[in-house]
């Protein structure tokens, strides 16, 4: 006790003052009962306190329980319970998502992102939350952590369609990431307003395999955030903190052993206490083994005298009842070990009716602690009475379990009147009544319920790593409790799968499945859910075989087809695929995610009429249905009818007005209206939604270069570029070529060939940045290996009609004509449509240039940027200003009129292709160079 208060009376400055704590000692030492005084001492001095034991499961249970208990004191964490709040409203949209529309959540209508380090990390650490999320993480530890996190990134794309901002797809990806950092920040607030903080972990020897990580970051990291010096974290638990995760830090932790009483010691309670009678101590002595939770029990309720001792049973269960005579209370006493925890609810269930008034004595007892309302026996009491009442009484056995098992079977009924069923895995109130009602059911028949729990441990890996490892606990318990064999294998086999908190999931449902023991539900549930697991770490061959292990045991199994129909779609399988989301179909016509999810696989199999009848079918079912809205909008902007497109995603927003995915589409369909300014409001819309996200945010900055605003495109690339890695380095090569163009469009050159340096080694793949560096290069004067970015960025597209332009330029200025006018040849028949390219233009130009280049290099290299500049736009504002600039620099008056004559040919021969050609390129070309034109008509000099 000393230890503990006159630390607290240290400032956190001091040099001996000590912020981590850890309890240790044998079950009975006494643990309990000295954190909850160093409780009630801290909160003595003025400390805002919190006490968890083993009911929390995961980092964000914990989390939430300090927010709930210090609210309970007058300090609420407010942002993160709104937060908190937030997210399970977003997991809830998650799942359902998951649930109903299978397609998108697996990202097939989102741009295919590429794996991510954001997506790996949170792979390893089973992505907690959402139900379907920690399946994920589980292979980590059991496949490649790139196809793992192929997976991730794949859900988070299509949550990043669905949800409202970025934020929201990070927080529901990976909660404890994005929770953390608000709660140490509500936490720093309510130490300022406190002393201190001491928040109290006990029967750490359970919970500390799923919250060592957690604690010691933020303890000892700054991975999420700070924590307040005067806050105080003690542990308490049977053994010692696990090296591999706190052996860098043990040096920072006050160690608290705790070893049985001395007789000293135990002769002092005992006086305390009133017991001095020495036969009386010496049996107190000898029953307890000076085991200080039993010293205090025994000492309780103590006789009058010595001669009252008699002889003792030498039963356990006898030393904690010794000199209780009253035959009601002992009944009381011996039936409330059966429950896990009771209240009085619990209490009236399982006591006999004489007992009935007899709660406030029970809630006094010795091995009795209370905490939120729930009385729970030390497991050092509760242990030999439950082996007492099973050896006794079979019958009363299982009838006492069969009563409390139909009493919480009664309260989650009762409870679920106001719960959705797809809300009730993560109600804790659900939860507590499912558990205790299955553990109760257990221990009562466990040959019987044993199926029907292996089948609940298969729901519980749908639904967070915390659940899972709940639900494995509870078998566990059950079996130890029940002495059954079978049960007590099952429990050590399920909790043996802990032992990698990343593989956890995946190791259960392999041993649910690898042992006899689920009944034909069961195994057909664990194979889907198995099947996903392998989907989304692209395990295609290992998910078939389950899928299609479970349609062999359900040959009308929804979800089974629905599993294999998306992994065919993975795999490009897209008859195998069509056939199953037939099947779905006919499953659940009624159903209108499946008309979705099979029309996108038409649509991407080139046959949009049964991909639009699809749609349309899923619109009609549920005309609220946003996604089909949004994938029949997409079909038509495919098919040019745009039109039709708008009123679709119209619609759409109006069911959701953030809804990101109808907002980028719009965008899209008003870029091919030509209705510019519109299309960049509805991106920049997108952009915002996402706000944290670089991948709309680069689409927008990609628009505005296209019309020649540079500046603001600038921004956004920037804006792109700062946001976090959320796909991986790849990703960024984008985003860095875009800002790169700008920058360019802006004269700041060396900065963009910095930039086009960057995403290039980012992705040395990228057509695009090899271009855009070959225009750069070649400006530059370095002209070998400008020619190299293009050949390589042609390797990809061969009919790139810029990109042939640019290395056909490289040729000319290398004096190689001939292979400049093939270059340049290609790319006008390609971009014009004009069958005698070479002999209209192509010739004609390198002729021109190359008899003029030596002594007009200035302004010929300027037109020539100009014109690679412009050629990339759909709009150029300034362009007599440009073109006046190209002019500035003095070209001969010969070079002026036969660049004029020139273009006068290639406009003409424009006009001549408007009814074979593609009207679209013609009409951009002939809208950009007659302006051109016309400016070289009115310059000074031009005396044609």
């Amino acid at each position: 006790m000393s230890v503990f208060r006159e630390n607290l009376g240290r400032g956190p400055e001091a040099d001996d003052y000590q912020f981590l704590f850890h309890v240790r000692g044998n079950a009975g030492v006494g643990k309990t009962s000295l954190v909850r005084q160093w409780e009630a001492v801290a909160g003595d001095l003025g400390a805002a306190t919190v006490y968890l034991d083993d009911t929390v499961h995961s980092a964000v249970e914990v989390m939430e329980a300090v927010g709930e208990r210090l609210g309970r004191q007058g300090m609420e964490l407010r942002r993160f319970d709104k937060l908190l709040g937030t997210f399970r409203q977003r997991a809830h949209e998650a799942q359902l998502a998951m649930g109903t529309q299978v397609a998108a959540a697996d990202g097939e209508l989102a741009e295919p992102p590429l794996a991510s380090v954001s997506g790996s990390v949170a792979a390893q650490v089973g992505l907690a939350g959402l139900g379907l999320v920690p399946v994920v993480g589980a292979l980590a530890g059991a496949v490649d952590p790139r196809q793992v996190a192929q997976g991730a990134d794949r859900l988070r794309a299509a949550l990043g369609a669905r949800m409202r901002s970025h934020d929201d797809v990070q927080l529901v990806m990976d909660p404890v990431r994005s929770l953390t950092p608000v709660f140490l920040e509500d936490l720093a607030e309510v130490a300022r307003r406190r002393p201190w903080v001491v928040l109290f972990f006990d029967v750490y020897e359970r919970s500390g395999p799923v919250l060592d990580t957690w604690l010691c970051d933020i303890a000892f990291g700054e991975v999420h955030g700070v924590l307040p010096a005067n806050v105080q974290i003690v542990l308490s638990g049977q053994g010692r903190l696990d090296v591999r995760c706190w052996g860098d830090w043990l040096d920072l932790v006050a160690e608290v052993p705790l070893e049985v009483f001395t007789e000293e010691e135990a002769r002092a309670l005992l006086g305390l206490q009133g017991v001095t009678d020495e036969r009386t101590v010496d049996v107190v002595l000898r029953l307890s083994g000076r085991l200080p939770l039993l010293v205090h029990t025994l000492a309780q309720t103590r006789p009058d005298s010595g001669g009252a001792v008699g002889d003792p049973s030498g039963t356990a269960v006898e030393r904690f009842l010794k000199w209780e005579t009253e035959p009601s209370r002992r009944a009381a006493a011996l039936a409330c070990a059966m429950p896990l925890q009771f209240n009085e609810d619990v209490y009236r269930v399982i006591v006999p009716l004489e007992a009935a008034e007899e709660y406030p004595w029970v809630r006094r007892l010795a091995f009795v602690t209370e905490h939120a309302g729930q009385c729970r026996y030390h497991e050092v009491v509760r242990a030999p009475m439950l082996r007492l009442q099973r050896s006794q009484s079979p019958v009363r056995w299982c009838a006492g379990h069969e009563s409390l098992a139909e009493a919480f079977r009664g309260w989650r009924k009762k409870h679920e009147e106001s719960v959705p069923a797809e809300e009730r895995w993560h109600d804790v109130t659900w939860l507590e009544h499912r558990s205790n009602e299955t553990y109760h059911r257990l221990c009562a028949d466990p040959l019987r319920a044993l199926p029907e729990a292996l089948a609940e441990v298969v729901s519980a890996c749908d639904h967070g790593s915390g659940t899972v490892r709940r639900w494995a606990q509870l078998l566990a318990q059950a079996g130890a409790d029940a002495g059954d064999e079978r049960l007590a294998a099952w429990g050590d086999r399920l909790t043996a799968a802990f032992h990698d908190e990343a593989s956890a999931a995946l190791a259960t449902l392999d041993a649910l499945l690898g042992h006899p023991g689920l009944a034909l539900a069961g195994e057909v549930r664990a194979r889907v859910v198995r099947g996903r697991v392998h989907r989304r770490a692209e395990q295609y061959e290992q998910a078939l075989v389950d899928y299609t292990a479970a349609i062999h045991l359900d040959p009308d199994h929804e979800d089974a087809f629905v599993g294999r129909a998306l992994t065919h779609q993975r795999m490009g399988n897209v008859e195998e695929s069509l056939a199953d989301w037939g099947k779905a179909v006919q499953l659940r016509p009624d159903r209108s995610s499946h008309h979705v999810s099979r029309g996108q696989v038409s649509l991407r199999a080139g046959r949009p009429e049964e991909a639009l009848a699809d749609f349309s079918r899923a619109i009609e079912l549920d005309p609220a249905q946003d996604w089909a809205l949004v994938s029949r909008a997409e079909l038509y902007r495919v098919q040019g009818r745009q039109h039709e497109a708008l009123v679709d995603l119209g619609r759409a927003l109006e069911i959701d007005p953030e809804y990101t995915w109808a907002y980028a589409e719009r965008a899209r369909c008003l870029w091919h209206l030509e209705r510019w300014d519109e299309a960049v409001r509805a991106m920049a819309r997108a952009a915002a939604l996402e706000a944290g996200s670089s991948w709309y945010r680069a689409h927008l900055a990609d628009l505005l270069l296209a019309l020649g605003r540079h500046a603001e495109a600038l921004d956004e690339a920037d804006r792109a570029l700062s946001d976090p890695d959320e796909h991986g380095p790849r990703s960024r090569a984008w985003p860095y070529s875009l800002r790169a163009w700008a920058l360019h469009g802006l004269g700041r050159d060396v900065e963009a060939l910095s930039d086009l340096d960057h995403a290039v080694a980012l992705d040395g793949s990228s057509s695009v940045a090899l271009a855009r560096r070959g225009w750069l290069l070649w400006e530059s004067g370095r002209l070998t290996e400008a020619e190299q970015d293009f050949n390589r960025a042609l390797s990809g597209n061969h009919r790139w009609p810029w990109c042939l332009v640019g290395r056909g330029v490289v040729r000319l200025y290398g004096q190689r004509y001939e292979e400049a006018v093939d270059d340049l040849a290609q790319a006008f028949s390609i971009q014009f449509g004009i069958s005698e390219a070479e002999h209209e233009v192509a010739r004609p130009l390198v002729e021109l240039l190359g008899e003029h280049l030596a002594g007009n290099r200035p302004p010929v290299t300027a037109a020539i940027r100009l014109t690679a500049l412009l050629s990339h736009q759909l709009q150029w504002l300034g362009l007599a200003r440009q073109v006046r600039s190209v002019l500035a620099l003095r070209p001969s008056p010969r070079l002026l009129i036969d660049s004029l004559k020139l273009l006068r040919r290639v406009v003409t021969a424009l006009n001549s292709q408007s009814e074979s050609g593609d009207d679209k390129r013609i009409a951009w070309s002939v809208t950009l160079l007659s302006p051109i034109l016309r400016i070289l008509d009115r310059s000074p000099g031009n005396n044609h």
